[in-house]
This record gives structure tokens, sequence and C-alpha cells, in this order.
């Protein structure tokens, strides 16, 4: 008889109050969700919404929800300690007014299910939420049971004017955001060249690569909801110097021990490398961190892009100034000449609000990934403003000193006397920060945006921007030095890799009298960063000029001389310097020449079209007289294929490969497929196809 009144009470009390009986978080893209958030293309198992805009859950109960008479809260929680007065515990009440910073409302009621909407706090964690339904008995909290499908990723939302990453522009916005394949710049700012890359920000397993990346820190979760904080610890942890990050740098061009960072076609294989490995990934250089730090960011939903800076100083001294010693007869002294000057630099840029700094300085930020110096004892670089960059504000945070030097340092060439005695004689304002480009939205173009960066050189504001930058303790070079009357002008050459070439000097005097010059002609092999590997030409030309005349002498260059010093970007340095001997003036000209490579085509067939198959086709011929070894090919698309290698042991001279690889579309859109050659003697081999999938 006890056990049945037992059993009768339950029942009652049961009937009595709410049972859960199921969750829905409507994640598939035919429910919306997805569609409405701009997260459709994202590839996961779980529901990922944006910050600040409401989402759809559906929770099926025993018995119709009754306002008046049941309550129940749908709780968010996040790590491992959640707390609500850390907004890591969050309850969301439906229909009672707003009690956290989450808002919730039932949408409409249909038999025992309940369709409820709930919107994120516009500035909430970003990161991976657990979900729980909890009913209020007056016996307690009756909650789900924890259950691993009913987690949910809360991102950030470049479309919503609350969230700090707002984004205005809807073409810049969906290049930023959600464009997964992109070009980078490299070369010489006379002569651009590009390197395809896929972002591949929505490819699966790189989502939680990312979130990985912000565990491995320790960053605290309170502040993953902080775009600058974000940015900020990211661009540490992009690189392993000092806490095991995701890429290890190598500027050695012995790369044995892993991949090239020539050979790189995407992001998804290192972010993957990373995430399942707990291991730096080897190798990178600046190109390949601010591309796999550009993922991150895009992934995440903070806007960002890749920006490349062509004469991009490294000021470790604050004194915006790239020292050349020469001699006192006005040679290069390469002992004593140790400052350098990158051929180019990537860096990225992110766009958010700076409530941290005065009205005006939001909108893009630099953020750097490649170690070059320590800033709060990290390797890491921004967010600076680049409007701060523009107007001289170095004091503003952060770090917006050292980028502004590496657009606006002087090249500053020194007389050495035999006694050690150091004369300036010669300064070049506009060497440095020649053209910073970054993909135009849309379309496979480029865009100029060294006028976001620096006034026009010469102009009245650029010498407002620099004096308020020397009030910010940014010294420069003052000597104000005799105009010369004789110029020196170096020809444009355009080469291939084993290319034989002449190199033209022209010398212009523009006095009454006859000149004189005793020239130096250095031509190096350098790595990008400006770092000589070894002469391989060294010239002095005698010029005489008459009056109001000019001179031409040519410069001889053989490939069998550089082909044995030729690192993997393929560049050749030349310095040209000379002494007047009429009057004494020091005359100097720089000029790199980039060699061009050998194409690699890359060719599809078969319909394109979403889940049937195509093939892929890559084909190389080696144009070298010599052997290729150790040759790696490798291949990748956003949306049609995951990455791919392809190793040949040997390829001789004037041999050809063929590799072909099928794959299905698995979205539609206009994509590309990237593939690269690499092999220790050639580097910097890529080519791509454009394909337009139909649904």
């Amino acid at each position: 008889m006890k056990r049945c009144l037992c059993l009768c009470l339950y029942l009652r009390i049961t009937s009595e109050f709410l049972d859960i009986w199921d969750v829905d978080l409507m994640k598939k893209r035919e429910q919306g969700n997805t569609i409405a958030h701009h997260t459709a293309a994202y590839q996961s198992n779980y529901l990922i919404v944006r910050r600040g805009q409401e989402f759809q859950l559906e929770i099926a109960f025993d018995r119709p929800y009754q306002p008046n008479k049941d309550k129940f809260a749908v709780e968010f929680v996040i790590g491992s300690n959640p707390q609500y007065s850390k907004n890591t515990y969050v309850p969301v009440f439906p229909g009672q007014g707003p009690r956290g910073s989450w808002l919730g409302r039932v949408i409409q009621t249909s038999d025992n299910v309940v369709r409820m909407g709930v919107t994120p706090a516009a500035n909430c964690i970003v990161g991976k939420y657990q979900m729980y339904v909890a009913v209020a008995t007056p016996y307690g909290v009756r909650r789900t049971k924890p259950d691993k499908s009913r987690a949910l990723y809360v991102i950030f939302n470049p479309w919503l004017a609350a969230d700090a990453v707002f984004l205005d522009d809807a073409v810049e916005r969906d290049e930023c955001v959600t464009t997964e394949t992109g070009i980078i710049y490299h070369g010489s700012h006379d002569d651009v060249a590009e390197r395809h890359w896929n972002y591949g920000q929505f490819n699966y397993g790189v989502l939680d690569a990312c979130l990985y990346i912000l565990d491995r820190c320790e960053m605290p979760l309170v502040n993953r909801g902080d775009p600058i904080k974000v940015a900020r610890r990211a661009s540490a942890m992009l690189d392993s110097r000092d806490d095991d990050g995701v890429l290890v740098g190598n500027w050695s061009g012995d790369y044995t021990y892993g991949v090239a960072p020539t050979a790189w076609t995407g992001s998804t294989e290192i972010l993957l490398t990373y995430a399942s490995s707990k291991m730096p990934v080897c190798y990178a250089q600046c190109w390949v961190y601010a591309a796999v730090f550009n993922t991150f960011l895009r992934c995440l939903g903070i806007p960002s892009r890749v920006v490349t800076n062509y004469y991009s100083a490294h000021d470790n001294d604050g004194n915006l100034k790239s020292d050349i010693i020469l001699d006192d007869n006005g040679r290069v002294d390469r002992s004593r000449t140790r400052d350098s000057i990158w051929n180019y630099h990537c860096w990225n840029e992110c766009y958010m609000s700076r409530p941290d700094l005065p009205p005006g300085f939001g909108g893009w930020q630099v953020v750097d990934a490649t170690p070059q110096e320590t800033s709060d004892g990290l390797y890491r670089c921004g967010p600076a403003s680049v409007r701060a960059i523009k107007h001289g504000e170095v004091c503003f945070p952060f770090d917006a000193a050292f980028v502004f030097a590496e657009v606006n340092s002087d090249v500053v060439f020194y007389s050495r006397g035999k006694d050690g005695s150091m004369e300036p004689v010669r300064v070049n304002r506009s060497h440095v920060g020649r053209m910073v480009l970054t993909k135009a939205p849309g379309g496979l173009t480029r865009r100029d945006v060294t006028d976001q960066y620096k006034f026009p050189e010469g102009s009245a504001e650029e010498r407002t921007v620099l004096e308020k930058a020397e009030a910010y303790s940014c010294k420069r070079e003052k000597a104000e030095l005799p105009p010369g009357d004789v110029d020196l002008v170096l020809s444009y050459v355009q080469a291939g890799v084993g290319d034989d070439f002449e190199l033209t000097l022209k010398f212009v005097n523009r006095s009454g009298a006859r000149r004189t010059v005793e020239a130096y002609v250095s031509g190096s092999v350098v790595y990008y960063t400006g770092l000589v590997s070894s002469e391989f030409l060294f010239a002095t030309p005698s010029v005489k000029m008459e009056p109001a005349g000019f001179a031409k002498e040519s410069v001889s260059v053989e490939a069998e001389r550089y082909m044995k010093a030729l690192v993997e970007q393929s560049n050749l340095h030349f310095i040209v310097t000379g002494k007047v001997t009429e009057t004494g003036q020091i005359i100097s000209a720089m000029k790199l020449i980039r060699l061009h490579g050998p194409a690699l085509t890359v060719k599809v067939s078969g319909r394109a079209k979403v889940s049937e198959e195509m093939m892929a086709t890559v084909e190389f011929t080696n144009p070298l007289g010599t052997s290729l070894e150790e040759v790696y090919v490798r291949m990748e698309g956003a949306g049609l294929m995951l990455p791919k290698s392809k190793y040949f042991r040997l390829i001789t001279g004037g041999a050809s490969l063929i590799w072909s690889e099928f794959f299905t579309p698995q979205r539609a859109g206009t994509s590309r497929l990237i593939a690269t050659l690499d092999c220790p003697a050639l580097r910097q081999v890529h080519g791509q196809v454009t394909l337009t999938v139909e649904a």
C-alpha cells in the first residue's frame, strides 16, 4: 500500500511540472539559423552563431507549456568553472524580461514544443558553449543531462553595429570575413608577384583549432570577448619562439625537418596539424604567419586582410634610420653595414573599434605575427591603429612606433673615415614604405593602400607627421646635405631564373661642367629580408660626362655566377655607389631584381557541379639544364579539395611531370585550386585555376 501511494504521489508531481523530452538547436541549413548568421559554410557538427543576433531553438516537453505556471531557463556555460559573475554561466529566462546579459523570448508554442529565440550579448565571450535546459520545481531544479550534441559556438559578428568588429561596408565585409581564398603580394614594388592562398576558415576542424590556440596560451575566458585582446594574444601565439605557438620561423634556407615556407598552399594543414600534434609546425616566413593569422581572425569573425609593405624597415632602436656604411671611396662596407630593409614584409590588418583610443582611431588595425621584436615581453605586434600610424600618433598602443618605422624610415649612407668617424653623405627618404598593397574586394585585383599609412612624400602633412613622431622620441637624420648635380638611375630588368641579362646604369650630369664618377657596382643574392647570402658580382666602371650630358654603362650578369648561390626568393640586389671626382658628391642607387620562376600549370576536367567527381592535373617542365631532386608538389582548394601532396625523387633537365587527382566539389560558387612545386634547387613555383561550381 505504501509503495502504491508513493508511486501515485510521484506521478502527480511529475505530471504537474514540466519534463524535458528533447532539445533541437536547429543547426540544419534549411532551419535558417546558419543562413541568418552567415555561418552556413562552416563544416561542423555543431551550431555556429554570431553574438548579438537572435538564434532559435526548440524544446519538447512532456505536456504543453503554460507561461503563467511553468518556469524554465536555457543555460549556457563555457569553461571548466562556469560562474555567473564572469559571464561564463549564462541563464536565459523566456518571457520574464532580461535577467542576464543574454535575452530570450518564446516565439511560438505548438502542442508540447516551445520555439524560443535567444540573443547572446553583443560583447559576450567567444567560444564553445554547452547548453542545458533547467525547469524550476518546488523540489529543486530539474536539468537536462550533459549532452555534447547540444554544444554551440558563438563568434564575433561584423554584421552587427553593437559588436566591436562591425564593418559597415558590405563588399569589404564579404571579402574580409567570408572569402576563403586570397592573394598575397611579394616580389618588388616595380615587379609585383602574386601568391594565391587557401585560408580555409570554414574547413572542418579549423574553428576548433583556432579556439585551441587561445586555450593553449591560457587566455582568460573573460578576455575572449574583446577583439583587441584576442588579436594581440593570438599575434604572439602564431609564433613558437616564446610560447610553443603554431609556427616555427625559418629563414636559413635549410628546411630538412619540415615543409619549406614556399611550399604551403593554405592554412588548413598547418592549423589541424598544430591542434592534433600539440607541437609547433615547421616552417614559416612572414607571408605564412600572415596567411594563417588571417585564417584565425576570419574564422572567429574578425574582419581581416593580408597587407604587403614593400621595402619594410626593421627598426630595433627607434631612430627611423637604416644605415649603409661606405668607405672613404664610396664603396659599401658590408662588414659594418648591419641594418636590413626587407624587400617586402607581410602583416595583417583587422577591423575593430578602439574604445581605448581617442575617437577616430578605430577601423583597420595592424597586427603582425612574424617575430621581429618583443612587445610587453612576447614576440608580437599590434593591434596598432592605421590612422594613428599615418598621423604620427606613435604613442598609442600597441606598437604603433614600430609599424611607423617600417613605413617611414630613411636610408642613410655614411662615409666612414680611416679614423672611424662617420659622416652622413646621402639620405634617401622615399625608399622605405615605397608601396603598401592588399587584395581588392572581389575579383583578383590589388589595391594600393599606401595613402592610408602615410601622406605623400615631401608634402606639408608628411613633415608635420614626422615632427610629431620626433616629439615622441623617434629620431631622424637631421643633416642638411648639399644638393648634388649628378643623378644615377638603374634600368628596369625582367629576367627568368637561369637567364643572362644586362643591367644598365644611366649617369646624368645636370651641371655646366664636366663630371667624372668612379663607381662601384655590387650584385648580391639576397634573402627577402634584405640579408645578403653572397656577393656574385663586383665591377668598378669609370664614367665621364660632358656638361649637361649623360653616360650609360652596362654590366653583364651571367646566370652561372648567380645560380649556384640562389636562395628561395630568387632575388638579386644591386647597389651602385660612387664619388664624383670634381665635387666629392656621393651618388647611390639600389635595384632589386626578382627572377621569374617557371610556370606550374593547373587544369581541371569534368563538370563543375556539387557532388560530381572531377579531375585536377598539375603539369610542370624543368627548364633548367640540371636535375631537380626531392621535389614536392602540393595542391588544395576551398570547398574543392583538402590538402594533398605528391613526391618526385628526380626531374631531369628538360623533363616534365604530370600529377592528377580526383576531387568532388562540396559547395557551389567560384573557388580556386592552388598548387605549388618545391625543391631545394627551385622554390617559389606555383599555379592556380579558377572554376565556378554549379549547385
